[in-house]
């Protein structure tokens, strides 16, 4: 039975009789129909009727009118509205512009604005890296998308996306202070994706790329590294592989064992799973299989193409040290460690069993991961997902945050392996040793020592960068 959560939190006001025993029978109510309470509010009172909100946490919108009727089937009850808390959060949108200096006069006007705004742009014009220092550049990133891959939900295009976008640039600020804006492209072809941002890059110090469908989005991003003068950051992928592999560590550290002694289980191919496959690779585990919707990947498989899937074709020369071939069941055996970043239900606590033992799970699939948290739980020693209603949420707002901080500090104009890894590293260590257990192997994300730890990580990183 699926979880009431505060994604779905609603607020019904209702009109109920002034008995002593109204707020029990509408709290038994609610509660029989499979709510979570989280607020009583009797917000009026008057000798024939009392109005009250009850705030509640359901799971669907079917949930909620089942909710509704059970509060409607009470003797002299009647629901005046029910307010859809996460769709009220959304009105207007999430983010606005505010300006940081004061126009109160005309000199303030002067400075600001025309004449003196005249001198700044000249002293750009002879020195354009005074760009990064006297305009927003210095603490702007684009937020990029398509709309092609938002969320779990697929396909949705630009204005759909807006509202992740959004919730993405609110992250931004609140957790490191970054100015960031959602661009949001009515295109879905690689070229003019890639001429798009191209032309827009020069009011941004970084360009975070979000929900971009595989495998366009792996071409997106390499091209434009190499074209911009500012870092490029595909969060999906690098965000995603930069909390997993902090996340490892720590789960290793729990349990005892080093990673280059464990045999790793990455399910998903695609943006998030070769990233992260990708940054593993530079920690040298003993030995890492990939498995794709076909099975598990290796060179002699006959679906494979380079030319149509290239990053399918470098994940398969560079992992599975045996050509090893079969399912993800097959690949589980013997298995350390599972990674999972694609689909959910693919398999239970049998096939953990199979595992060696103290096996750590990282089941990230959102919001119904690969396998049931409490069925892994029956064999795992560690177990993580990324959802917030389990222990060990691994989430990429525990890097992009720090990670622009610490690119924007620099005045970096790109980003590499070593500032991600110094920002994976970074993250892990916020846990030390004496809070470290099996159910707290990362911080959370309110854990306000994270992201300057990892803007503290990558800004050194960077600066050790030839160059």
């Amino acid at each position: 039975m699926p979880v009431p959560g505060p994604g779905y939190s609603i607020t019904v006001r209702v009109e109920a009789p002034p008995s002593a025993s109204s707020a029990g029978d509408l709290a038994a109510a609610v509660g029989r129909a499979g709510a979570v309470i989280t607020a009583f509010d009797v917000v009026e009172s008057h000798g024939d009727r009392i109005v009250v909100d009850i705030t509640a946490n359901t799971y669907s919108d079917e949930h909620v009118r089942d909710i509704t009727q059970a509060l409607e089937l009470l003797d002299g009850v009647a629901v005046r509205k029910v307010s859809d808390r996460t769709f009220l959060i959304h009105l207007g949108g999430k983010i606005e512009v505010s300006a940081k200096v004061q126009l109160r006069n005309r000199d303030d006007l002067s400075r600001a604005y025309t004449p003196g705004v005249a001198r700044i742009c000249q002293a750009i014009a002879e020195n354009p890296d005074d760009a990064r220092r006297l305009t927003i550049k210095r603490n702007t990133v684009a937020v990029v998308t398509d709309g092609s891959a938002v969320l779990g939900l697929g396909n949705l295009g630009p204005a759909a996306a807006l509202p992740v976008m959004e919730g993405k640039a609110a992250l931004f600020k609140k957790f490191a202070g970054v100015d960031a804006w959602p661009v949001c492209l009515d295109t879905q072809d690689t070229e003019e994706i890639i001429r798009t941002v191209q032309l827009i890059a020069p009011v941004y110090g970084g360009i975070n790329l979000e929900d971009i469908a595989a495998p366009r989005c792996f071409e997106i991003e390499a091209r434009l590294r190499e074209m911009l003068d500012i870092p490029v950051f595909h969060d999906d992928q690098h965000g995603t592989a930069i909390v997993v592999v902090a996340a490892l560590r720590n789960a290793l550290r729990a349990v005892g064992k080093q990673l280059s002694d464990c045999r790793i289980v990455v399910c998903g191919a695609g943006a998030a799973g070769s990233a992260i496959i990708r940054l593993l690779l530079q920690k040298k585990p003993g030995d890492l299989l990939a498995v794709d919707v076909h099975g598990i990947v290796h060179p002699d498989r006959p679906d494979l193409d380079p030319v149509r899937d290239p990053n399918l074709t470098w994940v398969a020369e560079h992992t599975n040290n045996d050509r090893a071939a079969g399912s993800l069941t097959d690949a589980l055996v013997g298995a350390d460690v599972f990674i999972g970043v694609s689909a959910p239900n693919l398999f239970g606590a049998d096939a953990v069993a199979t595992m060696a033992p103290d096996a750590v799970v990282f089941a990230l699939a959102n919001p119904d991961p690969e396998i049931d948290p409490l069925e892994a739980q029956r064999y795992a020693a560690v177990v993580a997902t990324g959802r917030s209603d389990y222990p060990n949420q691994i989430n990429n707002v525990l890097a992009f945050p720090g990670v622009f901080r610490g690119l924007l500090d620099a005045q970096a104009n790109s980003i590499t392996d070593e500032m991600l890894l110094a920002a994976s590293d970074a993250i892990a260590d916020v846990v030390d040793g004496d809070r470290l257990n099996a159910s707290f192997i990362v911080p959370s994300v309110f854990d306000s020592a994270v992201a300057p730890a990892v803007a503290e990580a990558v800004s050194r990183a960077a600066a050790r960068r030839p160059g």
